[in-house]
């Protein structure tokens, strides 16, 4: 099987049966995000435990990129501390404006690395970074009330 194959039915099975794609009700912060440019939204609820990413869900419609990568994020940091959690982010961030340059590090990155080809086309970068950006910013969110 191609390798592009292979990460094209990466990208459908998230989109197909996304993964924590329910919103949960308790959480620290919740954040809505729009792609002006397509109309893709995202919901997302974020509960934090000290420096733990305890839970994670989300709710949204869009394309299968905003959809797959979204799902995908929440399994990459959901029970991880912000610090691991944003090096990933970062790691994703800098694949998606590689302009297919880069193919990731899939050892930190897992399943988002089928999403490398987006890179290519600017137009659906903020879709594939819908989600993460709504993960980023509900951190900060997050960490605001707790200095309170």
């Amino acid at each position: 099987m191609e390798l592009d194959s292979l990460y094209q039915q990466v990208i459908l099975d998230h989109y197909k049966n996304p993964q924590h794609k329910k919103l949960v009700n308790e959480y620290s912060a919740q954040v809505h995000h729009v792609n002006p440019s397509c109309g893709d939204e995202i919901t997302l609820n974020l509960k934090l435990v000290g420096e733990k990413v305890e839970s994670i869900s989300w709710d949204g419609v869009g394309c299968s990129i905003s959809q797959a990568s979204t799902s995908i994020m929440t399994e990459l940091v959901l029970g991880k501390d912000i610090k691991s959690a944003f090096a990933i982010l970062a790691e994703f961030t800098e694949l998606m404006q590689s302009k297919g340059l880069k193919s990731g590090d899939e050892d930190l990155l897992e399943d988002a690395v089928a999403l490398a080809g987006v890179s290519k086309f600017p137009a659906r970068i903020k879709c594939a970074l819908l989600g993460w950006m709504a993960f980023k910013d509900a951190v900060l969110q997050s960490q605001d009330k707790l200095g309170e």
